[in-house]
């Protein structure tokens, strides 16, 4: 469960988030909405632990019972995927999966057989030799959300996943997130402008 306790964000005394509270359960979504400027892709930054400087917090981050806004980036364990798919073009998509795979599975083969599985239950088998630069839009986004869960994030962030694909793909990658997110049974904030993207029955908070 992802809850978020009264958070406030200001930037020279301008307030963009004020007394922020919502909860996310297990496999559920949060959809964020609002116009640009709002603050929303700002929030996410402050979730992840990447808010620069400039920016003045109050309130609190909790997660499964742990509270995350006072730990580094790296140990609050939450997963972000963006408009971007962001994949690394000098490694095959193999490689790229394989960099997200938590540093306690050692074994290679342990490695491989993680990412094949992954492709596999992507539609995806028989990928992990190829040139992300050989991708479709839609292949590229599957395998950064693939890349993403690999992690095994405890949380999910979603900002704007949906935007640079046309409307059949998006449609279609819309639903293959929403399967994977119940497959992994995460919370999920996803920052959308498109109420087409909002899962059926999920919360909105619009900014």
């Amino acid at each position: 469960m992802l809850c978020v306790q009264d958070c406030t964000i200001t930037r020279n005394s301008r307030s963009l988030i004020h007394a922020l509270n919502f909860t996310v359960s297990a496999g559920e979504v949060l959809t964020l909405m609002g116009p640009s400027g709002a603050g929303k892709s700002t929030f996410l930054s402050w979730i992840i632990g990447a808010l620069p400087a400039e920016f003045t917090v109050t309130g609190e981050l909790w997660l499964n019972q742990q509270r995350r806004d006072t730990l580094p980036t790296e140990r609050r364990n939450i997963g972000i995927l963006f408009q971007d798919a962001l994949l690394f073009d000098h490694l095959n998509v193999g490689q790229n999966l394989a960099m997200a795979i938590p540093a306690a599975v050692k074994s290679r083969e342990q490695r491989q057989h993680c990412v094949e599985q992954a492709l596999e239950n992507a539609q995806l088998a028989g990928f992990s030799r190829r040139d992300p630069a050989t991708l479709s839009g839609g292949e590229r986004a599957r395998i950064s959300v693939l890349r993403a869960l690999l992690a095994k994030p405890e949380a999910l962030l979603l900002d704007e996943p949906f935007s640079r694909l046309d409307q059949t793909l998006r449609e279609q990658f819309r639903q293959f997130v929403w399967q994977q997110v119940e497959q992994q049974a995460i919370p999920v904030v996803l920052v959308t402008h498109d109420p087409q993207d909002i899962p059926p029955d999920g919360q909105i908070i619009t900014l």
